[in-house]
């Protein structure tokens, strides 16, 4: 097999890591562009860590990372020879409560001086706080883009591996960062590269951005019924104002008993008990990511009242939304210092 001839384009990337980010994404990224200088035969990717304080940061599973600088550091950095050509925000559970200043002035002023802005998993939270995804297209993981949508309205948020807007660069996590960072290396050295590094990697194929996060419905629910399907997907689509059953059924060409009778066979409950469950679990979702006051998560979800929605909340999870959110925060405080796994 003959070799990429050594080259010299270099990128040097700051990863950002926000406390409880996630090993997977944040692995992931940095492993690729190892791999990538592996094949090239020499070091095309250069990386550096940096934190708030520059002090060692804890991911989601309690392993600790030691960094290279400090928030402070990257901002000196900025105007001279250490500039780096892209800054990555990493980041995880408990995104919602990360609101540094300097961060945000920091990600404005490295966009705003043509550095490539980044994000893996719920960076994209940072990014949009920062104010640099009004008008643009993101990607975020698929579990925190109901909480996401309602906080940053302003942003183009996709349920897509990852999106590239410009000098935007945002990813959904887990496996994606990989992707990511393959449609970046296919930027600096095409699809042969990208290929050896896939080998490496023992990955069958490149994904496109536009992939699929989660699993098909089909083999999510393991439903086989296209019409069920059909109208679960229509149910989905529909949670801020929930259509009635009569308007499903017309959609699906079939009559009300018929969607009952499958609905039971299929699901083992009602069609609009599933259509509630989906929408609570909606609600639920906002609940822990967003600070959304109660009455606005029943109204995002559908309910006409917040007694309503709280009723038919803490029949499900045996708890109201109140304490759902407190129990939350009970967690979250327990948990700054500590391990969370």
């Amino acid at each position: 097999m003959s070799k990429i001839q050594p080259q010299t384009k270099k990128r040097t990337i700051v990863f950002f890591l926000v406390p409880h980010f996630t090993l997977l994404p944040f692995a992931g990224a940095i492993e690729t562009l190892r791999i990538a200088n592996r094949m090239l035969g020499y070091s095309a990717y250069e990386w550096r860590l940096a934190s708030v304080d520059g002090q060692k940061v804890y991911s989601s599973s309690g392993i600790g990372i030691e960094v290279n600088g400090s928030l402070a550091d990257e901002r000196r950095y900025l105007g001279g020879e250490n500039r780096p050509n892209m800054a990555i925000v990493c980041s995880g559970i408990y995104v919602e409560e990360f609101n540094n200043k300097s961060v945000n002035a920091w990600l404005r002023e490295a966009y705003n001086r043509n550095v490539a802005v980044g994000s893996l998993c719920t960076g994209a939270h940072v990014l949009a706080q920062a104010g640099l995804l009004n008008g643009k297209r993101c990607a975020i993981h698929w579990e925190n883009l109901p909480g996401f949508s309602e906080t940053f309205p302003q942003a183009e948020v996709y349920a897509d591996l990852y999106e590239v807007d410009g000098n935007l660069y945002t990813c959904a996590g887990g496996t994606a960062s990989l992707d990511m960072m393959l449609n970046l290396i296919g930027q600096d050295f095409g699809e042969g590269l990208v290929n050896r590094v896939c080998e490496q990697h023992l990955t069958d194929r490149v994904r496109s951005a536009n992939d699929r996060q989660r699993l098909p419905l089909r083999a999510r629910l393991g439903v086989q019924n296209s019409k069920v399907l059909q109208i679960i997907e229509l149910m989905e689509a529909n949670l801020a104002e929930p259509l009635s059953l009569l308007e499903i059924a017309d959609d699906a060409g079939l009559s009300r008993r018929q969607i009952e009778r499958l609905f039971r066979q299929e699901m083992g409950r009602s069609p609009a008990r599933y259509y509630l469950e989906i929408r609570l679990d909606r609600a639920r979702h906002l609940l822990v990511q967003s600070s959304m006051p109660v009455v606005e998560v029943a109204v995002a979800c559908g309910f006409v009242s917040a007694s309503h929605f709280s009723k038919c909340y803490r029949e499900l999870y045996n708890r109201s939304p109140q304490q759902e959110r407190a129990e939350r925060k009970l967690t979250m405080s327990s948990n700054r210092t500590g391990v969370v796994v």
